[in-house]
């Protein structure tokens, strides 16, 4: 067993920094990647740490993945309990599985993912506050190749590393990245969006266990495309009567803590003590995909679809020639007439 001391306030980055290596010498002993809470309770199991020090170790953990002492994958991405190793016996026979599996090699062309932004000025991404937000915009972030996600809140050190790796490999091809924010309308679900770029900024300083260093987020375009007053005023969205957060507080009491901050306050005074969670787009399906659809275009243009078409229609054409010039699709389409015959 290591050698096992927590950083203390004296001499803090070295603490840090040995913090981190003795953490690195332990994860070969223990052969599997854990979550923050999980190194608490495996440095308990091994009696390094005692458990009212569970949440000073979690913390420790996230400010070595931020400062770049340790790879900012080093932790398990969590799942909120999610079940893994889930196997469903298939309700095809192995005739018709082998059959599906050749006519998918006949129609390849259509799985090949080419590269999207090849040719294109602007590279975007997508975040979310609402799953329920998600889902409504996944459809047509699928058709513009926009990668979406849920923030819940203040994202995750892990979120912002990926989100931001795939904006600097961007950058790197000199792509003008784009970062489209929808959420809440209410004091922190604004505040949310005007601090994005500095939780970016916080993680600058990460690396990746393949050396790939962390983001630059200057040149990143932030943009939040609702919910805004205008929007939810022009469809009579559901505005809720209180400022009551999700640890239950209320933001419009003058005994809430953050009452007399310069963002409630403006808040109170532009709004009154009301919200309108991003939710109730549901309510209004067709214009909620409609402002998601101008959210995307005003970067890529109205004929971005047109163009993503003759991409795949370039697949499409090498694909059927090579078929044609090996006679391969002739080969598949006979092996699937004699399963057709069998059946």
């Amino acid at each position: 067993m290591v050698e096992f001391t927590l950083p203390t306030r004296t001499n803090r980055e070295q603490g840090l920094q040995n913090f981190a290596e003795q953490l690195k010498e332990l994860t070969a002993e223990i052969g599997m990647k854990l979550s923050s809470r999980g190194w608490a309770y495996q440095l308990e199991g091994f009696r390094l740490i005692n458990k009212d020090q569970f949440d000073l170790v979690e913390n420790l953990i996230n400010e070595c993945r931020k400062k770049g002492y340790l790879p900012v994958d080093f932790t398990a991405e969590e799942e909120a309990r999610k079940f893994s190793g889930i196997e469903h016996p298939e309700t095809q026979t192995t005739q018709e599985y082998l059959k599906s599996f050749l006519e998918a090699t006949i129609n390849s062309a259509e799985y090949y993912t080419p590269d999207w932004w090849d040719g294109e000025e602007y590279y975007i991404q997508m975040l979310v506050e609402k799953i329920d937000i998600k889902n409504l915009f996944y459809p047509i972030c699928k058709q513009y190749h926009i990668p979406i996600a849920t923030s819940k809140g203040w994202s995750s050190i892990s979120q912002r590393a990926e989100y931001s790796k795939r904006f600097k490999e961007a950058e790197d091809m000199g792509l003008k990245c784009v970062l489209l924010y929808c959420g809440d309308h209410d004091p922190d679900g604004l505040r949310i969006s005007d601090t994005i770029r500095k939780n970016l900024y916080d993680i600058t300083d990460i690396y990746w266990n393949d050396g790939t260093l962390g983001y630059d987020p200057t040149y990143l375009r932030i943009e939040r495309f609702g919910l805004n007053y205008d929007f939810i005023e022009k469809h009579q969205l559901t505005w809720i009567d209180n400022l009551i957060t999700g640890s239950g507080k209320n933001l419009a009491s003058p005994t809430h803590k953050n009452y007399q901050m310069p963002y409630v306050q403006d808040y109170l005074s532009n709004y009154g003590a009301r919200k309108c969670e991003a939710n109730a787009l549901i309510k209004e399906k067709t214009a909620g995909k409609l402002l998601c659809r101008k959210a995307i275009e005003k970067y890529l243009g109205i004929d971005a679809l047109r163009r993503f078409e003759v991409k795949r229609q370039e697949i499409r054409d090498e694909m059927n020639t090579f078929f044609e010039k090996t006679g391969l699709d002739e080969t598949l389409k006979t092996a699937i007439k004699t399963i057709e015959d069998e059946e």
